[in-house]
């Protein structure tokens, strides 16, 4: 009886709705932590995840050379040494490049400004005082004094900044290290846990990441190379500062961000032209212009022939969506990350042909000319059939 009346008392909770309760507080706390965990363990994730794509895309190269005869070890080393004393160069060739500029801008800081007064003078038919306009821009409480003291107690910041930046990628050449000198073990550890047919699986995956992160990594560097090579050579000629920096920043720049990486890089070496000269500028203007259309249709068709080209909407909306997870790192990781995807799609999802239809029609000139082809042949009802090569594979 006093069971019968201890279940049917409505002011008692049923023991339901007391699990549900701990329940969602155990998994809410449960969602805290582990936030608070991925809080804490976000840096060492993206050092883990950049240096995993680095160690795919130098893979081949170290591959190459324990081919001949090196210790897997030491070609690793070979190649990030070489990658981080690339990277220093150029981070040391910018540098020395916008202290250039700054400098050139303020020691020819009043010549500039009398000529742009002169022309807005005789252009808008104004009267402003040039004189003026310089010493209020000199005075010690004024706009570039200021700007001075900031960029001064800024520098501390900055420094503290370059330093856990030059910590970063020291982790992630180690970690680099660690991932291709022992790649062959890691690999085996990971494939002993897997039945044979679930390890051709994984090897053949892995082998796609590397050979298509790689070479787009390296078609990539060679673009840029080239690209890097014919800048410094106009810009030469052209006698315009610092040619070989800026050599190298459109190069990099042009090729690892993708659509827009041009408009970028090129803006900096058509204005360090222009304040050097006027037709300076128009003539770097038109030979980015040129080069650009010989790398789209000559250049880089040959050599990404051989490895793998990102169709422009890909590579932009990658770099998009890499952006906005991880920021300016994310952006450039995305490039390969989309590229080995690509790769598996082509390697692993099975292609049919396509029935004919208005939306899927070939252009009109492929059309005429498909008329005019032997190969082709029209059926009474007015479609085109094509005669199968006997040459071919069946599937």
């Amino acid at each position: 009886m006093n069971a019968v009346a201890d279940v049917s008392d409505p002011n008692r909770i049923p023991v339901w709705v007391r699990k549900s309760i701990f329940l969602f507080w155990g998994v809410f706390a449960i969602l805290v932590v582990a936030r608070s965990v991925l809080d804490a363990l976000a840096n060492l994730m993206l050092i883990v995840f950049v240096s995993l794509f680095l160690s795919l895309a130098i893979e081949p190269a170290v591959n190459r050379l324990a081919r001949r005869g090196w210790r897997r070890g030491s070609s690793t080393a070979l190649v990030l040494v070489g990658l981080f004393v690339a990277a220093v160069g150029f981070a040391i060739a910018i540098g020395a490049l916008v202290v250039d500029q700054a400098a050139n801008l303020i020691d020819d800081g009043p010549n500039y400004i009398n000529d742009v007064v002169s022309w807005v003078n005789r252009t808008f038919n104004t009267e402003i005082n040039a004189a003026e306009l310089i010493d209020s821009l000199q005075r010690t409480d004024g706009p570039l004094q200021q700007f001075a003291e900031s960029a001064r107690d800024s520098a501390l910041g900055v420094s503290s900044r370059v330093v856990a930046v030059i910590f970063q990628i020291l982790t992630v050449l180690l970690f680099s290290f660690y991932l291709v000198a022992d790649g062959p073990k890691l690999r085996r550890s990971i494939c002993s846990i897997f039945d044979e047919r679930r390890q051709r699986e994984v090897i053949r995956a892995w082998e796609v990441a590397i050979e298509k992160t790689g070479g787009y990594i390296y078609s990539r560097a060679l673009l840029a190379l080239c690209s890097a090579v014919t800048t410094a050579i106009v810009l030469s000629v052209l006698g315009v500062p610092s040619a070989i920096a800026l050599a190298i920043w459109l190069g990099l720049v042009s090729q690892f961000i993708p659509v827009i990486g041009t408009y970028i890089a090129g803006a900096l070496p058509v204005v360090v032209a222009l304040a050097n000269s006027p037709f300076d500028g128009l003539w770097v203007l038109i030979f980015i212009f040129v080069y650009q259309q010989l790398e789209n249709y000559l250049i880089s068709p040959r050599i990404t022939a051989r490895t793998m080209e990102l169709h422009p909407a890909l590579a932009f909306g990658s770099a998009l969506a890499g952006a906005a997870i991880l920021g300016p790192i994310g952006a450039l990781l995305a490039l390969p990350f989309a590229a080995t995807f690509q790769a598996f799609s082509t390697t692993y999802i099975r292609r049919y042909d396509v029935v004919e239809g208005p939306l899927v029609d070939v252009k009109v000139s492929e059309g005429r000319r498909a008329k005019n082809d032997p190969a082709t042949q029209d059926t009474p009802s007015g479609a085109t059939q094509t005669v199968p090569d006997n040459d071919s594979d069946a599937d």
